[in-house]
């Protein structure tokens, strides 16, 4: 019962969100069941920014457009620039290997950094989410200066057997292609108390 509430309130929140996100974009915010680490007040909000989108997020949201597929070997860029940071340690960046995000089995992969010069690779299945690879700290990862702002530049690179991991231009993780689902939507993940400027979405 718990479990059908919450799809309820996911797809209601999605509706009122439809009529401020860019044009075919969608929007599934994750909110967090945790008493210790608790959302922001407020709502998501998604908009066109530039030649780029703009995410403000109280809560965790991951962001995409239906149309934006990648198959077999491709590139995938972002260059994201924190506008606002939390107060702990929170993680943004691309997701990619996308199916039913929308649905109770939304699954995807997603490539992340966060404030403390950190990144991670994590794998999403429904409510539950599992280290592909666990945070790990790396000097390509920007942090914020003295404005609070960071620039980082993230890019997913699928070849015939492997997936690397690259920030500003270096690689900092590889893995291997097999048994990862790399076919699918693209998109953007914002974890929650965030505020990220997102350019350059692309894929090749």
């Amino acid at each position: 019962m718990k479990r059908h509430i919450a799809v309820i309130l996911m797809l209601a929140a999605t509706a009122a969100l439809s009529a401020q996100t860019p044009k075919g974009w969608r929007v599934r915010v994750d909110r967090s069941t945790s008493a210790s680490d608790p959302d922001a007040a407020g709502s998501v909000k998604f908009v066109t920014s530039g030649s780029g989108f703009h995410a403000t997020n109280p809560q965790a949201a991951v962001y995409w457009n239906p149309a934006n597929t990648a198959s077999g070997n491709y590139t995938l860029k972002g260059t994201f620039t924190l506008v606002k940071p939390s107060n702990h340690t929170n993680y943004y960046g691309l997701i990619f290997g996308g199916s039913d995000l929308e649905g109770a089995k939304q699954s995807y992969l997603y490539f992340v950094v966060a404030q403390d010069g950190t990144w991670l690779i994590k794998r999403r299945d429904g409510d539950d989410t599992k280290d592909v690879s666990q945070k790990t700290p790396n000097d390509a990862v920007k942090k914020p200066d003295a404005s609070g702002k960071s620039v980082n530049a993230l890019e997913v690179r699928v070849s015939g057997d492997k997936i690397d991991y690259v920030v500003n231009g270096s690689t900092v993780h590889s893995t291997p292609k097999t048994g990862m689902k790399t076919d699918g939507i693209y998109g953007i993940r914002v974890n929650h108390q965030l505020e990220v400027q997102v350019d350059g979405l692309t894929k090749q």
